[in-house]
């Protein structure tokens, strides 16, 4: 067993070149050492951001060149070429397998070999090291910018509007207005108000049946605006008027009208400017923070009911199910295989989505009898960690429970209304901003989504070439080529989330066959955490592949009342919290959370109902507490 408790970054590296030679014998004993030392010695020269900037960098200029968009330059990302060829030093055995000495793509690129580079690459892109107040103040300057752009377009829109329904009323035009095909005499401002038309008609077939106030609130998992601990969110003390008129406190707030009798007098309904939404950030890895706004309690209780409700409606509609999609991102993944391999669809990554869906595209493009229950749900203001309140301008930023139903169907909607024909439509697929559509129509689908406010990363679509990546799955040729990214920042002293994080990063090397790799994270492992279970053992615990007979290594007994050998092995215990909460507060937890909503109980399904909530176990004043979970021993 390896004594060495550190782990060093570098050497994970020099460990993948050395399952690369192993598996395409791509270096000769030579090449391959020097290759290793120059990891070592610019990992020592300049830091860990040799690791999480520089060849993430690198990484992203092939994905470019891989799409056919540029050619493979690394001599811009500060990476010395061989003599006269645009190739590399580093690496540059297995470019040649990739890219012709002029940085053209080769006819038939070596798919194994991308799949390897990509993962040396990308090994530490999200590796989540401490940010400073640089990043922080870059994120929210952008975020403030954002709201500036969207004001900009507050004319455009409110013209948009006004010339929308002075056109709907010219009957000569109503002709033009009905069809999907564009005639080329049209003006671009007809062309416009097309498809404004026809993505309204859309929405407004989708919403046809749809009840917006036929809906289970219910509270989310994370942190509100209004400071309230999850045992304290079911006791309402007030609530907005914007809620409260479209949402009456009796029938969405409270559990009977037992209830309302018992609470009315100390219930104040109070205006939507005493409510506003907070801005946070949380981390996400060495590039920098994510900034999340956190919504009023009696926002989000609105709007998680609302957002269940519409997940349900897309996911069962005839017009959306198999186009848009909340709980499966299987469809875009496939998707991006099936474009890399036949190029016949490309994959659109929009920049800043959530945030550049405004109000006014909403108000433009959603049916009039859905929309105020929409905009009654959405907080109209944010308050920065400056202290500074930022008017809204956009629908809904990231942390709301609507912003990725509504900018997903927003941009479905325009996709499709643009598109020129029934193929094309049926070959769009969104998953928030994840987009797939047939690559003919790409540069449409990008003209038309800009026009409206949204923006497209070109850096990262892919309309070109045999590479594609949406939902997670990036592909080259048919290949699924997405590299195992390590988030987790390791620690020698034993913490759990070190523990079961790097279980999984040396789990995922050993599924690819990056065995030397897994070797040397699991050699870090056990000396500091001593033996772990192995996946043959058929625990319920973190365990390892690739290490078999560890059972010996472990205190064994034979459990009687369960019949079967246990072991005493480490695993994971999140402590728990016991809240008291009264009696209607309880009440109301078990209708909205008990029940999960997941198949409402209904007079009409004539089941027995003690089966029905034996199936449903629920307590209504145990808490897990979140991030201070710890390592055990127990019996598995």
């Amino acid at each position: 067993m390896v004594t060495n408790k550190s782990l060093d970054e570098s050497e994970i590296i020099a460990a993948l070149l050395a399952d690369a030679h192993a598996s395409l014998g791509v270096f000769n004993t030579r090449s391959l050492r020097l290759t290793q030392q120059c990891v070592r010695n610019r990992y020592l020269s300049e830091g860990v951001g040799f690791l999480t900037k520089n060849l993430p960098r690198l990484g992203r200029h092939l994905d470019q060149a891989l799409t056919g968009n540029v050619r493979f330059d690394p001599a811009s990302m500060r990476f010395a070429t061989r003599g006269h060829s645009h190739l590399p030093i580093f690496l540059g055995e297995m470019f040649e397998r990739i890219f012709q000495p002029d940085g053209s793509l080769l006819s038939d690129p070596d798919a194994q070999c991308v799949k390897l580079v990509r993962q040396i690459l990308y090994l530490f892109y999200k590796y989540e090291l401490p940010y400073d107040e640089v990043q922080e103040q870059e994120v929210l300057s952008a975020f403030e910018k954002t709201e500036k752009d969207l004001l900009e377009m507050h004319s455009s829109f409110a013209y948009w509007h006004r010339a929308w329904h002075s056109i709907n009323r010219k009957k000569h035009l109503l002709g033009k207005l009905a069809g999907v095909n564009y005639p080329c005499e049209i003006s671009p401002e007809e062309r416009f108000f097309m498809i404004i038309r026809e993505a309204r008609k859309l929405l407004s077939q989708l919403f046809t049946s749809f009840d917006p106030t036929d809906i289970y609130p219910q509270h989310g998992p994370g942190v509100v605006a209004t400071k309230q601990r999850l045992w304290s969110k079911y006791r309402w003390e007030n609530v907005s008027s914007r809620i409260t008129t479209l949402y009456p406190f009796d029938e969405y707030f409270t559990s009977s009208l037992g209830h309302v009798c018992d609470v009315y007098r100390n219930f104040d309904v109070v205006d939507d400017t005493d409510h506003p939404a907070q801005v946070i950030l949380v981390p996400k890895d060495s590039r920098g923070p994510r900034l999340i706004s956190c919504e009023p309690v009696d926002f989000q209780w609105i709007q998680q009911g609302l957002r269940k409700a519409i997940y349900e409606l897309v996911e069962s509609h005839y017009i959306t199910k198999y186009n848009v999609f909340f709980t499966d991102q299987v469809p875009n993944q496939k998707g991006a295989l099936i474009g890399s391999s036949s190029g016949k669809y490309a994959t659109l990554d929009l920049k800043e989505a959530s945030d550049r869906v405004s109000l006014d595209l909403v108000r433009l493009l959603f049916p009039e009898r859905v929309l105020p229950y929409l905009e009654a749900a959405r907080s109209t203001s944010t308050v920065l960690p400056s202290g500074k309140k930022l008017e809204l301008r956009k629908f809904a930023p990231m942390g709301s429970a609507l912003c990725f139903p509504i900018m997903a169907l927003t941009i479905w909607a325009l996709l499709t209304a643009r598109a020129p024909n029934a193929d094309t439509r049926e070959s769009i697929l969104v998953y928030g901003d994840d987009v797939i559509v047939p690559t003919a129509y790409a540069e449409s689908a990008i003209t038309c989504l800009e026009a409206f406010g949204l923006r497209i990363n070109q850096a990262k679509s892919c309309t070109q070439g045999f590479f594609r990546e949406s939902c997670g799955v990036d592909a080259f040729k048919g290949i699924d080529v997405t590299p195992v990214r390590l988030r987790t920042v390791w620690d020698e002293s034993p913490r759990p989330s070190t523990y079961t994080s790097w279980i999984s990063y040396a789990n995922s090397f050993w599924g690819r066959q990056y065995y030397l790799s897994h070797e040397y994270i699991v050699a870090r492992l056990q000396a500091i955490y001593g033996p772990i279970p192995d996946k043959g053992m058929n625990l319920s615990c973190p365990s390892l592949e690739g290490i078999p007979n560890q059972a010996a290594l472990f205190k064994r007994r034979f459990n009687v009342h369960l019949q079967k050998v246990e072991y005493k092995v480490r695993d994971i215990k999140a402590p728990s919290i016991v809240r008291s909460m009264d009696g209607w507060s309880m009440l109301l937890r078990w209708f909205t959370e008990g029940q999960k909503q997941s198949e409402p109980y209904h007079e009409t399904h004539r089941k027995d109902w003690r089966s029905f909530t034996e199936q449903q176990p629920f307590s209504a004043s145990r808490y897990t507490k979140r991030q201070t979970s710890f390592l055990v021993w127990r019996w598995r």
